[in-house]
């Protein structure tokens, strides 16, 4: 399948493979991503891995593990029989990528008849490489590395199944916040970058929505952190029942949550916030002997405010940062998008 030119950028070079850029605003009202949390850190929690005891697991599998690009760490699993797995930043890939320099329908890898697996290109833009190799069709070996156009390798390997299952894991536990089990700052900073080229390429309405608990220090002061991370866990679980499946919301640090939210407008982006500060708001905790409740101030901004100089995914995120600092400021327990 060829795809359309116009849509994916082209690339006449392959250059080597650049890592992901961690850092993604120097902005210091917020928390810088890298830290590992902010003064208001409560208490720590672990995800499990767990072994898979299932007998059906103990086969082997072919996978694919993103090793540069978006998405770095994550695990797909290779179809067998013959049918195709699709890779390209289409909706119809079963190996979806959020980058502009792969095709909607990129390559594909299947097994074949006597066991083997291929990958071959589809008319791909920017077109499909193995070992450095520019390919139309090629045999893979455990260890090949697969270049997706010019920024996204992903490596091939024959794995037990149950390695499989716990690199699913172990790539699921990376992009957790352990104590909420919503997306982490790491992931929300890859997704929103990924998103606002999207949004950008495609003229698709994009928002941001920071909040962040009013007074939390005086949950933690007054009953412990345990109560102070009984309430943030209640909160995340109450907003992510709130969000549609194409949104993200994560914990970006401490007591502060961004929402990602996709195709509607700055006007509906506003209803949203105040569904969520109205639900906060009725949420009672219950802790031991006592009953806690809270509030939470939001401040949210839309990619179509932005102007030329702001025009980047660090500038939507400053300018909701912004609004929230002037939903405190105003009294706080409200929201702010203007």
């Amino acid at each position: 399948m060829t795809d359309d030119l116009n849509k994916t950028q082209k690339i006449t070079t392959l250059p080597p493979p650049e890592e992901p850029s961690p850092h993604s605003s120097n902005r210091p009202s917020l928390v810088a991503w890298d830290d590992e949390e902010s003064s208001t850190r409560t208490t720590d929690a672990a995800i499990a891995v767990a072994l898979p005891s299932n007998p059906a697991l103990l086969g082997t599998r072919a996978v694919l593990t993103v090793v540069s690009g978006p998405s770095t760490g994550r695990v797909f699993t290779v179809a067998e029989g013959g049918d195709p797995t699709i890779i390209g930043r289409g909706k119809e890939a079963q190996v979806r990528l959020d980058d502009a320099g792969a095709s909607r329908e990129h390559a594909r890898f299947l097994e074949t008849e006597d066991g083997t697996y291929v990958v071959e290109d589809m008319g791909s833009t920017n077109g499909t490489f193995v070992d450095g190799k520019r390919v139309e069709r090629a045999v893979l070996r455990s260890g090949d590395r697969i270049h997706i156009g010019p920024n996204v390798v992903v490596s091939f390997a024959i794995v037990a199944a149950q390695a499989e299952h716990v690199a699913h894991q172990l790539y699921e536990s990376s992009v957790r916040d352990p104590l909420t089990l919503l997306y982490n700052r790491r992931y929300l900073v890859e997704r929103l970058a990924s998103e606002f080229a999207y949004a950008k390429r495609h003229k698709t309405h994009l928002a941001v929505i920071l909040f962040d608990l009013d007074l939390f220090k005086r949950v933690n002061d007054t009953h412990g952190h345990l109560a102070g991370d009984d309430v943030l866990r209640e909160v995340g679980t109450l907003v992510q029942r709130l969000v549609r499946a194409e949104d993200v919301f994560a914990r970006f640090g401490g007591e502060e949550f961004v929402l990602l939210v996709r195709g509607i407008e700055h006007v509906n982006v506003g209803r949203f916030a105040e569904r969520v500060r109205s639900a906060v708001e009725r949420l009672e905790v219950k802790y031991e002997a006592v009953v806690l409740r809270v509030t939470v101030s939001l401040g949210y901004a839309s990619l179509n405010e932005l102007s030329e100089e702001q025009r980047d995914a660090d500038g939507l995120l400053g300018l909701a940062d912004e609004r929230l600092y002037k939903a405190k400021t105003a009294g706080r327990n409200r929201a702010c998008g203007a």
